[in-house]
């Protein structure tokens, strides 16, 4: 399960270590790998259904911020890594997961942490990831006539409106 980059298990903050266990503990099987970057990085891969669950833990009972949430078009899926800070402690753990590309639909997670409603609305429209749940999924950056369906970030998009 856990996969050791270029840190060693011993040089990994004592709190960071136990935020992982805790994950691996509540989440169970939805956890499927672990990635130690260097003391301040760690990744963890989720499945796409338990991200709400994650979010609360991390959130409400570990008491992580959410630095942001990114996502990139993967050809065949789309990423999307939700960052979230321990300042406390000096880490960052980022949480891992893909949807599908020719539905890329993932719960929200706009009603456990505040912080994502914008950020949802961002990859969104940019991206086309339907986050289901948001309580406000319109436009943020782009135009409110822009096409829809025509994703800035996705790798077909095109300028001039044709496809791929």
């Amino acid at each position: 399960m856990r996969n050791c980059g270029e840190a060693e298990v011993s040089d990994i903050p004592a709190q960071a270590a136990e935020t992982v266990r805790v994950l691996q503990e509540k989440a169970g099987d939805a956890v499927k790998a672990v990635q130690f970057r260097n003391r301040s990085r760690i990744y963890l891969d989720v499945e796409s259904a338990a991200i709400p669950e994650v979010t609360r833990i991390v959130f409400r009972e570990l008491g992580h911020r959410l630095q942001t949430v990114t996502g990139t078009d993967g050809g065949d899926h789309i990423e999307l890594l939700y960052h979230w800070a321990n300042d406390g402690e000096g880490y960052v753990l980022s949480i891992r997961t893909r949807i599908e590309r020719d539905n890329p639909e993932i719960a929200s997670v706009a009603g456990i942490c505040k912080g994502a409603e914008w950020i949802e609305r961002e990859i969104w429209e940019l991206l086309g990831v339907n986050f289901v749940g948001h309580p406000d999924l319109r436009h943020l950056l782009l135009r409110d006539d822009w096409p829809e369906g025509a994703c800035p970030l996705r790798r077909d998009y095109r300028k001039d409106g044709g496809d791929g």
